[in-house]
């Protein structure tokens, strides 16, 4: 096991420094910070007292970590980035600031000069672009970016590229016939055009994968809004946007992509125990979706930790 490298120039007020971790010139460790294994501690940093660091974090020079601020496994903290952990209230000015934990889930990455408001919990594999400034949570394998930052992408899906693309870019990509989740089935469904109008058609006892005991519709969107956000342990559903444009983000635990409804001839099928979000609706954009029970408030899974418990106990 190596002990600890601390340049000289360097102040260092704690004792609990992993194995193996780097610290590099001018920076300042508080007392009670906690820094784990195999770290990478690059120069000019600040990190404050009680803030916790995991193992095999990368942390680039400037980059500010106020006390409190918990970092896990594998993130990698960008140039200039900082992580605040208090606020002021508004309402009395006046007031000492108050401490409000901040949390950066394994495998996360933070852009160089971005900052984190105190109490915003970043996901797990998320990442948060450069110069970004996160007000809210961000979920699981997100990509956000702007101020206030807001969902532009998702992580590994293969679609990922087209993130930024405006909806008429969207509606020019090639729509794949497949998704990479195996349990996610995506149906052309017919489309009929006369001279009194275009009419789209799907039967439930042949077309369709279940028959339908309820539906919902999701409109009035804001393209910066996003839905869903959960799995459910039994329901299947059926989504079709008979208006406008939206994209789905499918999610078994393994495997990810990102799906472009923009037009009434495509349906998708989500099984249950799939976590699925919808985001960067268009303006006009009408989501129906069709559900094979009735709502039950004990099927929702709304946190993806024990979604990925339950789908490894499966």
């Amino acid at each position: 096991m190596t002990r600890p490298r601390v340049q000289h120039t360097s102040v260092v007020e704690t004792a609990d420094i992993g194995a193996n971790t780097s610290i590099g010139h001018f920076s300042h460790v508080a007392s009670n910070a906690r820094i784990g294994d195999d770290c990478v501690i690059h120069d000019h940093v600040v990190i404050g007292s009680d803030a916790a660091i995991g193992n095999n974090v990368v942390i680039e020079s400037g980059a500010r970590l106020c006390g409190d601020i918990v970092v896990e496994d594998g993130v990698h903290v960008g140039v200039n980035v900082t992580l605040d952990n208090s606020r002021h209230d508004e309402a009395a000015p006046s007031r000492e600031p108050r401490s409000m934990r901040t949390t950066v889930r394994a495998g996360a990455r933070i852009g160089s000069a971005a900052t984190l408001l105190s109490g915003v919990t970043v996901g797990i594999k998320s990442f948060v672009a450069p110069g970004s400034v996160v007000t809210q949570n961000v979920p699981p394998n997100a990509v956000v970016s702007g101020n206030p930052a807001h969902i532009v992408g998702y992580a590994s899906s293969s679609r990922a590229t087209n993130a930024l693309a405006t909806p008429q870019e969207r509606r020019r990509q090639r729509r794949a016939p497949a998704t990479t989740v195996p349990a996610v089935k995506l149906f052309e469904l017919p489309i009929v055009k006369d001279l009194r109008g275009t009419l789209s058609v799907a039967e439930y006892d042949k077309t369709l994968p279940f028959i339908p005991k309820r539906y919902f519709v999701v409109y009035d969107v804001s393209n910066y809004e996003v839905r869903g956000e959960h799995a459910h342990k039994r329901l299947q559903q059926f989504l079709v946007c008979v208006r406008g444009s939206g994209s789905v983000v499918v999610d078994d635990g393994e495997q990810r992509d990102e799906i472009l409804l923009d037009s009434p001839g495509i349906g998708l099928y989500l099984p249950p125990m799939i976590w699925a979000t919808q985001y960067k609706f268009s303006p006009d954009a009408v989501l129906l979706v069709l559900a094979d029970d009735v709502y039950k408030a004990d099927d929702y899974i709304r946190d993806y930790d024990e979604y990925l418990v339950l789908k490894e106990g499966k």
